[in-house]
């Protein structure tokens, strides 16, 4: 027995020899997205990264794998990355009535109440509701909801999260007066009357009412939404404007593997933000990044709270408004640039995206890698679309956006304002490169969506024919690097992720059908199949 004991242990050190990778994915095709775009037919995992891709047999002669992923011939490419999302708050908004899609303010009232027969207790909350999908096109009234519910408070989001509406009990707590103005929001009356409708700042002093979330709803919000993104094939986000507090909960959850998500997160334009990041530094681990500052220039478009240079189209007297003074954004961009941070600027309107341009310009200097963003760029003056390229500052759009306000988009800008919005081809020619996002819960999470919405521009009916404002369109090669290596660039992450490549990260997606070659009208049928993330598989289709 002594004798066979040399023997054994060689021949177990031998067979543990035999394995010299994690995971061996094969019979693929694979869109690697590196700088030459190269397409391969195999890639192996060691220890959560790539450490080679090639030709499948000449990798199985060299790799032994404790695992082997036999892809049958289907097309994976790099984890999907939201450039531009709101995660946290999408996971909150599957704890609350869902009033997405719904076709009247009498539709909506129903789903809140039925939403208050499950849920009996508390402040009643919901998010989606969108009057440019009604006939009437009209901002609703609080009338129903008071009558419903004289003593529960409501308070309803709408679908951009850049207006909301309350019932009486909620302004009662909140304190609410008739006549009440607020800088960089609005709280209308008419005749005298609260209506109950509130705009960007407005709707703060309601949401400050609302009691904290326990600890229990803030886990369950990160591991929905993190669900529902693994299903969609998404393996890094950007969670734009989160307070300080939220690092550590995200680190702790990140740490006992219950959140494998990988999160970029930019704090929010609030003093305590500031002075958590400027002190403590970068927040890196392989999980969590934090190095950058969401700003608010203006509200949005929908809720005519975007800030324009001439009057809405569909209301002559009124241009939007800026939700700071620009004394503020230049403050706080030569504080974010003095310390060396990124800033990340939500512009929406012409004359927001002007005032934000002109303050990074300032700053700036001239050409530089800050990666300084502009979050949406949604409308932009003709006259300052050199700014992008002048600077170096980087536009990050969200393609889904054009195809949801196109149908209405006209009516507040009109025709000749139009064709500088949503304007993604002469955005990405700037600087040769656009990331890519869809602002969730603003949008539907789904990135296959974001890439039709880029290279179709069209809706999921396939309206319009021929495409709106086809000249805007990207190719699908540009909005794949736009949704994987593009989003890691604006992130500082592009040497860890995006790619299919030795050193990174294995996060990456398997799809059942192909969406650099299908027809553009079966890109929204295309389907997840499987999600990766360090080589470990999060995601699997039933």
């Amino acid at each position: 027995m002594k004798k066979l004991l040399p023997l054994l242990l060689l021949f177990a050190a031998c067979k543990q020899q035999d394995f010299n990778a994690d995971l061996l994915v094969k019979n693929a095709v694979v869109y690697t997205v590196d700088s030459k775009f190269s397409v391969a037919d195999a890639f192996v995992v060691k220890g959560g990264k790539v450490i080679a891709v090639g030709k499948d047999d000449s990798l199985e002669n060299i790799y032994k794998a404790h695992q082997v992923v036999d892809a049958g011939g289907k097309p994976i490419y790099p984890g999907f990355i939201d450039a531009h999302s709101h995660f946290y708050a999408y996971g909150l908004s599957l704890q609350e009535a869902n009033l997405v899609g719904m076709k009247s303010w009498e539709e909506t009232v129903d789903s809140v109440l039925n939403f208050s027969k499950r849920n009996p207790d508390g402040w009643l909350i919901g998010r989606g509701w969108d009057q440019n999908k009604w006939v009437s096109k009209q901002f609703p009234t609080k009338d129903k909801l008071d009558k419903l519910f004289p003593v529960r408070p409501v308070l309803l989001t709408r679908i951009d999260g850049h207006a909301a509406i309350a019932n009486q009990a909620a302004l009662n707590l909140a304190g609410i007066k008739p006549g009440q103005t607020i800088s960089g929001g609005e709280i209308e009356t008419v005749k005298g009357k609260l209506t109950g409708i509130l705009v960007d700042n407005a709707v703060s002093i309601v949401r400050h009412k609302i009691p904290q979330r326990t600890d229990q709803e803030i886990e369950d919000a990160f591991l929905f939404a993190q669900k529902n993104c693994f299903a969609d094939g998404l393996t890094t986000v950007s969670d734009c404007g989160l307070p300080y507090t939220m690092v550590n909960t995200i680190a702790q959850l990140q740490h006992k593997g219950s959140l494998k998500m990988r999160l970029y997160v930019l704090l929010s334009d609030q003093p305590e933000d500031y002075e958590y990041l400027f002190k403590r530094g970068v927040f890196k681990t392989p999980g969590l990044d934090v190095r950058g500052f969401k700003v608010y220039a203006d509200g949005a478009l929908g809720s005519r709270g975007a800030c324009l240079l001439q009057p809405y189209d569909d209301q002559k007297n009124w241009r939007g408004f800026l939700l700071s003074s620009q004394k503020h954004f230049q403050e706080v961009a030569q504080k974010i640039a003095d310390k060396g941070f990124q800033m990340c600027t939500h512009a929406i309107g012409d004359s927001a995206n002007r005032v934000i341009l002109k303050i990074y310009a300032s700053v700036l200097k001239g050409k530089n890698d800050h990666r300084w963003r502009i979050e949406h760029a949604q409308v932009i003056s003709p006259d300052d679309l050199h700014y992008f390229g002048d600077y170096s500052i980087i536009p990050s759009v969200q393609p889904t956006h054009a195809t949801s306000d196109m149908r209405w988009a006209g009516a507040r800008l009109g025709e000749k304002r139009l064709k500088t919005a949503y304007a993604y081809r002469q955005l990405l020619d700037q600087n040769g490169w656009l990331p890519l996002g869809t602002d969730f819960p603003v949008e539907n999470i789904s990135p296959i969506y974001t890439f039709y919405a880029a290279v179709e521009r069209k809706d999921l009916k396939g309206y319009p024919e021929g495409g709106f404002q086809p000249e805007n369109a990207i190719s699908r090669q540009e909005a794949l690097k736009g949704m994987t290596i593009w989003a890691a660039k604006a992130q500082f992450e592009e040497k860890e992720k995006g790619s299919i490549e030795p050193g990174k990260y294995a996060d990456f997606v398997i799809l059942d059908n192909d969406i650099m070659k299908v027809k553009g009208s079966e890109l929204p049928n295309v389907k997840v199949l499987k999600t990766y993330v360090n080589g470990e598989k999060v995601y699997e289709k039933k």
